[in-house]
């Protein structure tokens, strides 16, 4: 039997933010960063300002577009009306006070928590979501540099980072000859 929701829980909101990590590879600090302004729809992409004031977009899948637009729909407005002037994209609920109008990212890191704890995922962190994202990609393409313009990464070493291979996946692939 589940608990009933506590005051102030956004499902919707929590959906999108999950999805804007593991359908984007954006670290925590830039959810909490979006803007709504920043979001193309059309583009299936999202704009945020990262860690040394660069801007940096991010492409993001269809399912995840739809998980935003679904929260846009859904519950931002409520919260809107307490925090009128944000241009966040994601809102803390209208029970929060003295708030900037953004999410900490001890929000995020609450959030992902309990997304893990209901899919039965054990020692991941928001962080987890981009090195999955960067080995997909790796995974699809075999390109770092398709690595490296996901993740916008400067400097495609820490690209590189995904395109390693264990001994067991080598294996596999000399086996499979």
């Amino acid at each position: 039997r589940r608990a009933l929701p506590r005051k102030g829980y956004r499902p919707w909101r929590n959906r999108a933010i999950v999805y804007c990590l593991i359908e984007t590879g954006m670290r925590r600090a830039a959810v909490c960063n979006l803007d709504l302004g920043e979001v193309d729809f059309a583009q299936n992409s999202v704009t945020v300002r990262e860690k040394g004031g660069q801007s940096h977009r991010y492409k993001i899948s269809k399912e995840g577009a739809k998980a935003i637009q679904d929260y846009l729909r859904e519950e931002r407005g409520a919260d809107q009306e307490m925090f009128p002037q944000s241009p966040a994209l994601f809102l803390p609920p209208a029970t929060v006070v003295n708030s900037s109008g953004r999410l900490t990212p001890r929000v995020v890191n609450t959030v992902w928590n309990e997304a893990c704890r209901w899919a039965n995922v054990k020692h991941k962190t928001p962080h987890a979501a981009r090195h999955a994202m960067g080995r997909h990609i790796m995974n699809k393409t075999g390109n770092v540099a398709a690595v490296q313009r996901q993740l916008g990464h400067k400097n495609a070493a820490y690209s590189l980072q995904y395109a390693r291979i264990t001994d067991a996946e080598l294996q596999d692939v000399v086996d499979e000859r």
